[in-house]
């Protein structure tokens, strides 16, 4: 059983507050507050898949032209080689957009995150706030002041 939550077949044997709330339900609405969502922690499988699916193609596309290259090569010799700088340049540019769009998809996951922690800590400050404000309007514990007088005695003596 939680410590922090009021059992509610209990008996009421909390002392009441100014406002008529006990200290368990208090404890208990901060913990609503302050609860992490099973959404808050998931996670973000499908752009992790995209992420590899991007960069799975441009390692076909890195080995499609490695095979175009040797292709080339084999079948024309020297006479193959500006047609195949232009193949080059045409499919390594294409395979670095695809890498780069897949290291894009895991920087949105690591934005994500970083959202998702944002909110839950403000969250989080919002109910210390509250609750520090709901306190702050009980009233507060009587002080004892017999060491004020008697420092005060002595002086005057």
């Amino acid at each position: 059983m939680n410590p922090h939550v009021a059992d509610p077949e209990a008996p009421d044997t909390a002392e009441q507050t100014t406002t008529g709330e006990t200290p368990a339900v208090r404890r208990h609405d901060a913990e609503a507050l302050m609860h992490v969502r099973a959404s808050d922690i998931e996670p973000y499988i499908g752009l992790r898949y995209l992420s590899k699916l991007f960069r799975f193609m441009a390692i076909i596309l890195v080995l499609l032209l490695v095979a175009e290259v040797i292709t080339g090569i084999v079948q024309q010799g020297r006479a193959a080689i500006p047609t195949l700088l232009g193949e080059m340049s045409r499919l390594i540019v294409l395979a670095g957009l695809l890498w780069g769009t897949g290291d894009l998809a895991i920087l949105l996951i690591d934005v994500g995150h970083d959202v998702r922690a944002t909110r839950i800590l403000v969250g989080r400050q919002m109910a210390h706030q509250v609750l520090g404000d709901h306190e702050q309007t009980e009233a507060p514990p009587e002080r004892d002041t017999a060491p004020h007088r008697r420092a005060t005695e002595i002086k005057t003596r």
